[in-house]
């Protein structure tokens, strides 16, 4: 990790630098999914959004679930159908706090850039232990999905 050099005044904390290369790919919670989280929430750095790109797999899905936090979802290649919405490169999706994700497939896989932040107005803080850096992925049923 780079970091820029500190303001001459000190109240101003430096940008960060990260690379998508220097970051392994790790299994996500949902099937054909894995990624790369270049900023993820610490207890340090609580509100560091979970940022980075979802690699998705032909054949990858998620049923519809909900969250506190929210998030913003660029596809960056292939095309994904969420619910009667078919999304193509350069779609830009918003999912405000707090929020349901539709219904999720993609046949030809895909990268999407996602960044997910704590919601404004019910404080909601995406989750990235357990969820984005699974030693082995859980079946889809024992997932939270309720609404």
């Amino acid at each position: 990790m780079q970091t820029a050099p500190i303001t001459a005044s000190g109240k101003h904390l430096p940008y960060e630098v990260k690379h998508l290369d220097d970051i392994e790919w790790e299994t996500i919670r949902w099937p054909g999914e894995t990624g790369k989280m270049l900023f993820h929430p610490r207890p340090e750095r609580p509100t560091e959004p979970n940022a980075g790109i979802l690699r998705l797999a032909p054949g990858a899905h998620h049923p519809v679930h909900n969250h506190d936090f929210a998030q913003v979802w660029y596809i960056l290649s292939g095309e994904f159908q969420i619910d009667d919405n078919l999304c193509k490169p350069g779609t830009m999706i918003f999912h405000p706090d707090p929020h349901f994700e539709g219904k999720f497939e993609t046949a030809t896989g895909g990268d999407i850039l996602i960044v997910q932040y704590p919601g404004p107005t019910t404080g909601g803080r995406p989750i990235y232990a357990g969820r984005f850096n699974m030693e082995e992925r859980r079946d889809i049923r024992e997932e939270r999905t309720d609404l």
